[in-house]
C-alpha cells in the first residue's frame, strides 16, 4: 500500500461509501489532507481504522520484520494467542515472540494492530512444522526456546459438558501438543482452566458403570485427559511440573486461577512459578494488588449498561456487596427462580470491593449470573477497567465492537502471570535457580500440583479397578 490513497481507494478497502470516508476525514478520525474538494488519506491511518473497526480482514502472513534488538533474545512462538495478554508478559520477561497463531477474527485484528510486524497464522490444524518455521523466519538449525499456548478450554470447563477430546476443541489441544513436540523447543507451556485436572479423556455414561460393567480405563477416569497429555509429553522426553496458580499471587489485581504446565526438554522437573505477592504479606511479600490500585488515574470509560430493573437493586448495594446484602424479599424478587437454584450464585448483583483484587473478569460484565459492577457507580466495569485488571497497557488497542473487546479481554491470560512464566524460563535457560517458597499456597484448591494430582489419580485408578499399578505404569498405560 502506498503512503497516501484517494477517498475512492479508501472506500474500496473499507467497503464503505466515499461519503462516509469524507466524513471520517473531516472529523479527524482518518488522517488526511484536503486539496480543494478532494482528500488524500494516509494509508496507515486507513489500515488502522479498518482493523480496529473490523472493516478489514487480516490475512495470514510471515513476519514482516524482526526486532532490531532481538538477536540476543530467546525465541518464543505463541499459539491460541487471543488478544496476547500472555504474550505481553512473556515479551516483558525478555523473549522475542516471533509468531502468533489465532483463528478468531477480532483477536487477529487486535494482533495486527499492536504487533504489525509479527508473523500471524490462523487455524493451527492447517500448518505443519515447516510452515511454522517459515512464517517465523526460522530454520531447522535455529533453537526455539519456548512454545506457549492455551488451547480452547471450553471442552474442559466445569461449566460446560466436559466432552474432553471427543470435542473438536479437544482435538485442537492434541494438535498443539503434537506440533509443539515436533518443533522440539527447550520449553513448552500449556495453559488451561482448572477443569483440565478432573476431566476424563473419554466419558462413559453413568448408566454403563457398575459391577456388571468392565472397569473404567485410565482414559475414562477423572483426570484421564490430562494423564493422556502427560503421557505423550513424557514419551517424547519432556519432563513437566504443573500447578493451579492464582494470578493475584503474581501481581495481578484479580483472583483468576489457571493451570500452567511447564514442560522441559532436558528431562529435569521444572520448579514452580515464583510468587511476588500474597493475600496477607506471608513470606515477606507485598499484599495482593487491589481494584483501586489497578484503576487509579483512569478518566475515560466505555461500558455496557445494566437494565433499569437491575439498577433498582444496585442502588441499594455498597462496595463489595452482592444480592445477599438485600432484604430476603428483595433477594427473591431480584433473582426470581434462580433464588431457589443450587450453587453459590456469587455472580448475581455483584459490586466490586475497592480494597480487594477483582473477581475473575468474564467475557460479558452485565449478564445476570456474572455481573461485574463498579464499586460505587451504577454500571458494569468499563473496557478500560477490564484492560487494567488483565494488565494490558492502556495503549493496547482491542479491535471490534465493544462486546467483542470485552470478550477478548475476558478470555485473556493476565500479563503478570505471563511475566512469571517468562521469568521462570529465562532463569532455567541461564541455569539459574529461581526463588522458591516452601509450602506456598498457590490456589484455594487441594491436589492441584503435579505431585498431589498424580498420587490422587493413581489412588483413584487402583480403587476403581482393584489393580495396584505404579505411577510409572499408569503414565504409560
Amino acid at each position: 500500500m502506498s503512503t497516501h490513497i484517494t477517498t475512492k481507494e479508501a472506500a474500496y478497502l473499507l467497503n464503505i461509501s466515499e461519503q462516509r470516508i469524507r466524513t471520517l476525514c473531516r472529523t479527524g478520525i482518518l488522517s488526511a489532507t484536503r486539496f480543494g474538494r478532494s482528500w488524500m488519506l494516509e494509508s496507515e491511518s486507513v489500515k488502522r481504522y479498518g482493523l480496529q473497526t473490523s472493516h478489514m480482514i487480516v490475512e495470514d502472513h510471515a513476519a514482516y520484520a524482526v526486532q532490531k534488538d532481538a538477536n540476543n533474545k530467546p525465541i518464543a512462538l505463541s499459539f491460541f494467542s487471543g488478544a496476547m495478554g500472555l504474550d505481553i508478559g512473556i515479551e516483558k520477561a525478555g523473549f522475542d515472540v516471533r509468531l502468533a497463531c489465532e483463528i478468531d477474527k477480532y483477536c487477529r485484528q487486535t494482533i495486527a494492530l499492536n504487533k504489525p510486524n509479527m508473523a500471524l497464522l490462523s487455524d493451527i490444524n492447517d500448518y505443519s512444522k515447516q510452515d511454522i518455521l517459515d512464517a517465523s523466519g526460522l530454520t531447522e538449525a535455529d533453537e526455539i526456546d519456548l512454545i506457549i499456548g492455551g488451547p480452547p478450554c471450553q471442552a474442559f470447563s466445569t461449566a460446560g459438558k466436559r466432552k474432553a477430546f471427543n470435542d473438536d476443541r479437544g482435538n485442537v489441544f492434541l494438535k498443539y501438543i503434537d506440533l509443539a513436540i515436533e518443533l522440539n523447543p527447550n520449553y513448552i507451556i500449556v495453559e488451561n482452566v482448572r477443569g483440565l485436572l478432573s476431566c476424563p479423556m473419554d466419558h462413559r455414561p453413568h448408566d454403563e458403570r457398575g459391577s456388571e460393567f468392565p472397569d473404567l480405563t485410565a482414559d475414562e477416569m477423572k483426570g484421564g485427559a490430562l494423564n493422556f497429555i502427560l503421557s505423550k509429553l513424557k514419551k517424547s522426553g519432556y519432563s513437566y511440573s504443573f500447578n493451579l496458580y492464582n494470578s493475584a499471587n503474581f501481581g495481578t489485581p484479580q483472583i483468576r486461577e489457571r493451570v500452567i504446565i511447564v514442560c522441559a526438554r532436558d528431562g529435569k522437573t521444572p520448579p514452580y512459578l515464583t510468587p511476588t505477592h500474597t493475600e496477607k504479606k506471608e513470606y515477606g511479600l507485598p499484599k495482593w494488588k487491589t481494584f483501586k490500585q489497578a484503576v487509579k488515574g483512569l478518566t475515560e470509560h466505555q461500558h455496557l449498561n445494566f437494565p433499569e430493573k437491575r439498577l433498582k437493586y444496585y442502588r441499594m448495594l455498597k462496595p463489595g456487596e452482592n444480592w445477599r446484602n438485600l432484604p430476603e424479599e428483595l433477594q427473591k424478587e431480584a433473582l426470581g427462580k434462580s433464588f431457589y437454584a443450587g450453587g453459590g450464585k456469587t455472580g448475581f448483583l455483584r459490586r466490586l470491593a475497592w480494597n480487594k483484587p477483582s473477581p475473575t473478569v468474564v467475557t460479558h460484565p452485565a449478564m445476570p449470573a456474572t455481573d461485574l459492577a463498579h464499586p460505587e457507580e451504577d454500571r458494569p466495569l468499563s473496557i478500560q477497567e477490564y484492560k487494567r485488571i488483565q494488565e494490558f497497557p492502556d495503549s493496547w488497542i482491542l479491535a471490534g465492537p465493544l462486546i467483542q473487546q470485552y470478550k477478548q479481554a475476558g478470555n485473556a491470560v493476565p500479563s503478570g502471570l505471563g511475566f512469571a512464566i517468562g521469568r521462570l524460563i529465562v532463569s532455567l535457560l541461564n541455569n539459574e535457580k529461581p526463588e522458591q517458597f516452601l509450602g506456598f499456597n498457590y490456589s484455594r484448591y487441594k491436589n492441584t500440583s503435579n505431585h498431589e494430582w498424580e498420587e490422587q489419580f493413581l489412588k483413584s485408578y487402583n480403587n476403581a479397578t482393584q489393580h495396584h499399578l505404579t505411577q510409572q505404569e499408569i503414565q504409560f498405560g
